[in-house]
């Protein structure tokens, strides 16, 4: 994992100003056991024994093969690893963050707390809107990011929205890369 800076010199927590101790104990559990289903075959039926196992209040907004989404009802969500590369993900979404350039750093979802399986960003409103216009904006946002050091993997619409002074905003760059060595490019061998 990577450690990250929150402005305080902290690496990933198991603590919290947005989860309760009790939440965090249900991720580590899920976290704990997550292997044992890493042999299940969608993405769905990982997500519905990850919400059983975490038992959360929230309402889950999304999920995909990696990692499952929670909206904290505070302007946050909650991205919650699914499997090993849901860990990296998580991983790497506040490692990136925290260590970009910020002419960058302003074109990606803020990334608020940090722990082992999850990460709480900000939530984002708009989605893009499925147009032209939208991916010409995705191609400058791309050549931003490789400008600055960054390989954009799985940049695409799905992975943006606006924000609310209209700029496109990556949510999800989880397989991003700010390092030729890092372990996002070994998994993708």
């Amino acid at each position: 994992m990577c450690p990250i800076n929150n402005g305080n010199e902290g690496l990933q927590s198991s603590k919290s100003s947005m989860l309760s101790r009790e939440e965090i104990k249900a991720i580590e559990s899920w976290i704990s056991q997550m292997g044992e289903y890493q042999f299940l075959k969608t993405a769905r039926q990982k997500m519905v024994t990850a919400k059983k196992t975490l038992k959360f209040k929230y309402k889950m907004i999304g999920y995909g093969y990696n990692r499952i989404v929670y909206d904290l009802n505070n302007g946050y969500i909650l991205k919650i690893a699914l499997c090993e590369v849901g860990l990296l993900g998580n991983a790497n979404e506040a490692y990136i963050y925290n260590n970009c350039n910020e002419e960058v750093q302003k074109y990606l979802c803020p990334v608020k707390e940090f722990g082992s399986g999850w990460v709480i960003m900000k939530k984002m409103g708009t989605k893009v809107p499925f147009a032209i216009t939208g991916y010409s904006k995705l191609i400058g946002l791309e050549l931003k990011f490789l400008r600055y050091g960054i390989i954009p993997i799985d940049l695409r619409l799905d992975n943006v929205a606006f924000s609310e002074d209209n700029e496109m905003v990556v949510i999800d760059y989880g397989l991003f890369n700010m390092d030729l060595n890092s372990t996002v490019l070994r998994w993708l061998d």
